[in-house]
């Protein structure tokens, strides 16, 4: 197991959305898994377009601000260790099929740590789901909805921790999730995920005009 440390985080300045831009929910579904909800405030100037091309490059470095930060971190400069691809989709890519390498730390608390794996249900222009299996049994869903909005995007979010079934319900819930994911951790995870939802408004639409719009076009092979 890797021991991971908290990076300085990067002070860009940004004024980040607080929990109450967004509409929230959290309550326990009949077999005592955690259902956490969010309705985030409009991302002015991002489109889903853009969304779904950031979850298939979020991987490398990107300059910001003049230095060059690891594009994962500057998502959210304060929470965000570390991302990679840990396995590509079937055809080779990265999207619906890719394993996701995800390591951060809610409110930069090591105490409510996420080092996980995740399968890519689902990527596209309308979003995006991740889920993690145990024992061949789904223990978390994390799914984001994108909405075409006159000012940029409607994002929604929905986490799931725990299974809706016996194993949920006589196992893992009661006996690992305690230990891995706590009431106070899902709070955080609301805060956290309010706060990088709203910082695709700063980075983003910049990014994508330069590495998408702007890029110059491929050279074709001369037969």
């Amino acid at each position: 197991m890797t021991t991971w440390t908290l990076p300085e985080p990067a002070d860009f300045q940004w004024k980040m959305k607080p929990p109450e831009s967004a509409r929230t929910n959290f309550h326990l579904l009949p077999n005592d898994s955690f259902e956490l909800t969010i309705e985030h405030d409009p991302i002015k100037g991002v489109t889903p377009k853009m969304l779904d091309w950031w979850f298939r490059n979020i991987g490398g470095d990107m300059v910001y601000q003049g230095k060059t930060y690891s594009r994962y971190r500057v998502w959210h400069p304060i929470d965000h260790i570390h991302w990679a691809l840990a396995a590509p989709a079937p055809d080779g890519s990265v999207g619906q099929g890719s394993e996701f390498h995800i390591v951060e730390a809610f409110n930069a608390n090591m105490d409510w740590l996420i080092d996980s794996i995740e399968h890519v249900e689902k990527l596209d222009e309308t979003g995006i789901r991740l889920v993690l299996r145990k024992l061949g049994t789904e223990v978390f869903r994390l799914e984001h909805w994108f909405e075409p909005h006159p000012e940029g995007t409607l994002y929604r979010s929905r986490m799931q921790v725990g299974a809706e079934n016996t194993f949920g319900m006589l196992i893992f819930q009661p006996l690992v999730r305690p230990f891995i994911f706590t009431e106070e951790m899902g709070y955080a995870w609301l805060k956290h995920n309010i706060e990088e939802v709203g910082n695709f408004e700063f980075f983003l639409p910049e990014l994508y005009e330069r590495e998408v719009l702007s890029a110059p076009a491929p050279v074709a092979a001369q037969g």
